[in-house]
């Protein structure tokens, strides 16, 4: 009778933590969902006007998928060695420490992930006010209600989020599908043109790529639900190879079908290639569909970054006394409530600026992009510094081909890491990307400066 007293105090004690919830089909819909989104319906025509060629275009989108592939295999043995509900942010802190994992974690809650829900919201609230308008801030007043959709949603618990993110991303898939097959339907008007390259191919093949790695970015988000994965330590590997297979395959077919529908010249010129394709195919009716398809993709993303963004704020909070409140996991719900609420507000916050100021806004969020390579290239080092400094941590995955499969990765975020920088200097707007890290600074020596009163702290993520 006493053990079975004590078995209940131990059970009633036991701090809320992440536990395997989810299938790895739906650990896949939900990374699936944050990738592919209204970009592929805009991308192909800028990488076809920079490559030149159809052959330097298709072996762009290759070249995206494989180092995609590559990076995924560098975050499957981090993600399985440290699974946790803070993805980078727990790779961040063992290999450099809290300081530098606390500025990660910073830009992320403050701009880029909270940042890609306003926009992707506003994305979807400009389609809506098409359909029927709410006034002058009709935009920013659907992605409000989408914003405060969602977040009910999540809180209600994880099982019926991931089941809606199941459904969404089936509908997103199935879109990217519809263009592909409306395009190899259509008849070109002419054979395409064979483009001549531009003299500086390697520079134009280069530019190409941060265009074509940009769309496939998200994939790494997977590690974020890490730990909530059925299946053991490797069900993460499965959950990355396969989203990445998804991705790529769906990616392909969308642009050699483009390219066949509508030829190479007209590929370049396009303002909106699904669109041209699509109305090809199946007239003004196949335009209209393609606008509730783009809407479709622009919630199923903003729904996955809000399940893996609450997740880094549960996490950080587990490091800093003065962030606690956001450390509580709710074990019924699956999920870190206060970490959506707070993601929500600041993602409110950033609708009613975006609202008031639009292009101030989208300056915010477009050239952050530096602090976000910035930190992806740290975490694909910390794999490098974790071998050495943590030999003994037993490694369910490792990545096959090391170190020369994480130097590539790394090389690739180098490389974008420099694009986007060269990118802001031309548009004047470095000072966006230093003024979130300089006002993440100013915050941490904040929290440094409460941390020095005595207090207890303990991670609850298993990490």
């Amino acid at each position: 009778m006493s053990s079975a007293l004590d078995g209940a105090t131990e059970a009633i004690a036991a701090p809320d933590v992440p536990t395997p919830t989810l299938s790895v089909f739906d650990a896949t819909m939900i990374t699936v969902g944050i990738v592919i989104g209204a970009g592929i319906f805009q991308t192909p025509s800028l990488v076809a006007g920079i490559a030149g060629s159809p052959t330097l275009m298709m072996t762009a989108w290759v070249s995206g998928g494989v180092l995609s592939l590559v990076g995924a295999l560098t975050y499957a043995e981090l993600a399985t060695t440290y699974p946790s509900a803070g993805g980078d942010y727990t790779f961040l802190t063992r290999a450099y420490g809290k300081n530098v994992s606390f500025l990660f974690a910073w830009a992320r809650s403050a701009v880029i992930c909270t940042g890609s829900i306003a926009l992707l919201g506003f994305i979807l609230g400009d389609y809506l006010t098409r359909l029927f308008s709410l006034g002058e801030y009709s935009s920013a007043v659907y992605a409000a209600l989408a914003t405060v959709m969602l977040t009910a949603i999540n809180l209600i618990g994880l099982r019926g989020s991931s089941r809606m993110q199941n459904a969404l991303t089936l509908v997103e898939i199935s879109g990217v599908l519809l263009v592909a097959v409306a395009g190899l339907t259509i008849e070109p008007s002419a054979a395409p043109a064979v483009a001549q390259a531009s003299s500086d191919g390697a520079g134009a093949f280069g530019l190409a790529m941060v265009f074509v790695l940009l769309t496939f970015g998200g994939w790494n988000e997977a590690a974020y639900v890490s730990a909530e994965v059925r299946g053991g330590p490797r069900a993460i590997v499965r959950t990355l190879i396969i989203s990445i297979g998804i991705i790529t395959l769906a990616y392909l077919l969308f642009v050699a079908s483009v390219l066949h529908g509508l030829g190479f010249e007209q590929l370049q010129a396009s303002q909106a290639v699904g669109i041209d394709v699509i109305e090809q195919a199946f007239g003004p009716f196949g335009a209209q569909s393609l606008g509730v398809i783009v809407a479709i993709a622009s919630l199923t993303s903003m729904n996955s970054t809000m399940i893996v963004g609450a997740r880094s704020n549960y996490s950080v909070a587990q490091d800093w006394p003065a962030l606690r409140f956001m450390g509580r996991w709710q074990s019924a719900r699956h999920a870190p409530v206060v970490g959506f609420i707070v993601q929500a507000a600041i993602a409110l916050a950033l609708i009613a600026f975006g609202a008031l100021e639009k292009d101030g806004f989208s300056t915010m969020v477009e050239f952050t992009a530096p602090v976000f390579w910035f930190f992806f290239m740290l975490s694909g080092i910390a794999l490098l510094v974790l071998r050495r400094r943590d030999p003994a941590r037993p490694r369910p995955f490792r990545v096959p081909l090391y170190p020369v499969l994480p130097i590539l990765f790394i090389a690739t975020c180098a490389y974008l890491l420099y694009s986007s920088i060269t990118y802001a200097e031309s548009k004047n707007a470095t000072y966006v990307a230093l003024a979130v890290m300089i006002s993440g600074v100013l915050v941490l020596l904040a929290l440094r400066l409460f941390r020095s009163q005595p207090s207890r702290s303990h991670r609850t993520d298993g990490a």
